[in-house]
């Protein structure tokens, strides 16, 4: 009688295709978690700067919108509490960063009052949003 050799043997569970397997699953998990980011703010048209950076960390978002209507985070916000809406967004903490993103046809004379508001309170790291030229 010849044998092959297999018949002693038992079945064994090959690691290498399931390391795949769980490979795939990390990598479609993480691409489906970074798709829903939530974006805080509204959507604006930014001016563009040529030396635009992009450094977010916790921060407090302004956005004025084309008919100068002002709003921090999502809630609208008439300019004399601008600076309560700001320090409840921040915590009280008046090291939190600031930015200010408006529209490019909003008055440049409301941005420069939120500005000088939130640098009379302490709040000295404001930024203001632009999008980089291409």
């Amino acid at each position: 009688m010849v044998t092959c050799g297999y018949e002693n043997k038992k079945a064994r569970v090959e690691m290498l295709p399931l390391i795949d397997v769980v490979f795939l699953l990390l990598v479609f998990f993480i691409y489906a978690m970074l798709s829903m980011v939530v974006h805080r703010g509204l959507i604006v048209e930014l001016p563009q700067a040529s030396t635009a950076q992009v450094d977010r960390k916790d921060y407090v978002s302004i956005t004025i919108t084309k008919d100068n209507t002002v709003l921090v985070g999502d809630e609208p916000v008439a300019l004399s509490g601008i600076i309560d809406e700001v320090m409840a967004h921040s915590g009280g903490k008046t090291a939190v960063p600031v930015f200010i993103n408006g529209d490019r046809e909003a008055d440049l004379g409301i941005a420069i009052r939120i500005l000088d508001l939130l640098r009379a309170e302490g709040i000295a790291e404001v930024s203001f949003e632009c999008r980089q030229e291409s």
